[in-house]
C-alpha cells in the first residue's frame, strides 16, 4: 500500500505554482523552476539540461536503468482574467488545489516529485517547457537522441485515466487583402478585407458544423475548429485594407491535419486576396492508421496497471513520441475542462491517487 503522499505533493505544488512559467512570455529560465527541480530530485539522478533558447528547456533525469519514460511540461498559459486570488499562490479550497498550472500539469509534476523522493526505484523523467507554445520543439530535440525506452507516459489532465487516442492538430495564419477607401462607396462591401475575412470565417464554421453532424459524444469524428484571432481595419469610415486571422483545426485519427487546414483555407471567397502561412501540425494518437501502435499503447497501459479512459478531443505531445514508433499513453490528474481557465483547480483525491500510482510503479 502506498503511503499518504498528498501533504508532500501539495508542498511541491506550492512552489511549482509560484514559479512564473507562463508561455508566453517564456521566461522559463528566469523563473528558477529548472534549478529548483534539479535540487528536489536530489542525489542518485543523472541530470542533463538542454537550453534550446527562447524559453525552450529540457531537463532529463534518470535514476537506474528504467524502460519507461515519464514526460511532464512545466510551462503554463498566461493567467486568465478574473481570478479570485493570486494565480501564483496555491490555495487548498475544500476538496481542490487552486493555482495556475495546478491542473495543467504541475499537479502531476508535484505528484511525481513526491513519489520520487519516497522511493529508490528506476525512473526516467523528461521535463519540458514549451508545450503550451504548440510547436513541440523540446520533444523534437529530445527525440533526436537514442532513446532506450519501451514506452512513454505523457502527463496531461485525464482524470487519472490512461488515454490511448486523441485528435491531431493543425494551425495556420492568414492575411486577407482589401482596397482602402472611403466607407461611403458602394465598393466597400467587396473591397473590405474585413468583409473577406468574415465571409471566410462563416464558411469555415459551417464546414466544421457539417463535419460533426451525427457524431456521438466521446466519439473522435468530425472536425474541431477554432478561430483564435481576427483583427483588421482602423475605423468605421475607412475600408479595411488588411485583416489577419489565426485558426486551428483538430481532425480525428485517419485525417491528415495538413489536409484539414487546406480544406478550411480553400473556403476563402477569393483565393488571390489572401496569403496563408502554415503553423504547427501534430499527428493524432496513435500516429499510425493501423493497429500496431494502438495495440502497443493498450499493452503499455495494462503493463503499468493504469485504468483505461475514453479518447479525448485535445492534442498532446504523446503523438510526437507515437510518430517515432514509441508506445505512448496520456495519464495525469485533473480535468481538461479546468485547464486554461480562471481559478484553475485539481481535485485533491486525484492528486493523491496519481501520486500513489507513481509510488507503486517506482517501488
Amino acid at each position: 500500500m502506498s503511503p499518504d503522499l498528498l501533504p508532500s505533493t501539495l508542498a511541491q505544488l506550492e512552489w511549482l505554482v509560484a514559479a512564473r512559467t507562463e508561455n508566453p512570455p517564456k521566461r522559463i529560465g528566469e523563473s528558477g523552476v529548472v534549478d529548483r527541480l534539479a535540487r528536489e530530485l536530489g542525489t542518485g539522478f543523472e541530470i542533463r539540461v538542454a537550453d534550446l533558447g527562447d524559453g525552450s528547456i529540457n531537463l532529463f533525469a534518470r535514476r537506474g536503468a528504467p524502460r519507461i519514460l515519464w514526460n511532464f511540461h512545466l510551462d503554463t498559459v498566461p493567467a486568465a482574467q478574473g481570478w479570485d486570488g493570486d494565480p501564483f499562490a496555491l490555495r487548498v479550497d475544500g476538496l481542490r488545489a487552486v493555482g495556475l498550472g495546478a491542473c495543467d500539469i504541475k499537479g502531476a509534476v508535484a505528484a511525481m516529485l513526491s513519489a520520487v523522493q519516497s522511493t529508490k526505484g528506476d525512473v526516467a523523467l523528461l521535463f519540458s517547457t514549451d508545450e503550451e507554445a504548440g510547436k513541440g520543439r523540446c520533444i523534437e530535440e529530445f527525440l533526436g537522441r537514442e532513446l532506450p525506452f519501451d514506452g512513454v507516459v505523457v502527463a496531461e489532465p485525464t482524470k487519472g485515466e490512461a488515454v490511448l487516442a486523441h485528435r491531431g492538430i493543425g494551425t495556420a495564419s492568414g492575411k486577407f487583402l482589401g482596397r482602402a477607401g472611403h466607407a461611403s462607396q458602394a465598393s466597400a462591401l467587396g473591397d473590405s478585407a474585413n468583409h473577406e475575412a468574415v465571409v471566410w470565417a462563416a464558411a469555415a464554421l459551417d464546414h466544421a458544423r457539417a463535419s460533426s453532424t451525427g457524431s456521438s459524444p466521446g466519439e473522435l469524428s468530425g472536425l474541431r475548429f477554432n478561430l483564435g484571432r481576427i483583427e483588421g481595419g482602423e475605423k468605421p469610415n475607412v475600408i479595411a485594407a488588411e485583416a489577419r486571422v489565426r485558426f486551428g483545426v483538430r481532425p480525428p485519427p485517419g485525417t491528415d491535419p495538413r489536409a484539414a487546414v487546406t480544406a478550411i483555407q480553400a473556403l476563402a471567397p477569393h483565393s488571390e486576396r489572401v496569403e496563408w502561412v502554415p503553423g504547427f501540425f501534430g499527428p493524432p494518437l496513435p500516429a499510425d492508421e493501423g493497429e500496431t501502435l494502438a495495440k502497443a499503447g493498450l499493452q503499455l497501459a495494462a503493463r503499468l496497471g493504469l485504468p483505461g479512459g475514453p479518447p479525448v478531443d485535445f492534442w498532446t505531445e504523446a503523438a510526437l513520441f507515437s510518430a517515432r514508433g514509441y508506445p505512448a499513453v496520456v495519464f495525469g490528474p485533473g480535468d481538461i475542462a479546468q485547464a486554461h481557465t480562471r481559478n484553475e483547480w485539481v481535485e485533491l483525491e486525484e492528486l493523491a491517487r496519481v501520486a500513489g500510482t507513481y509510488h507503486r510503479l517506482l517501488t
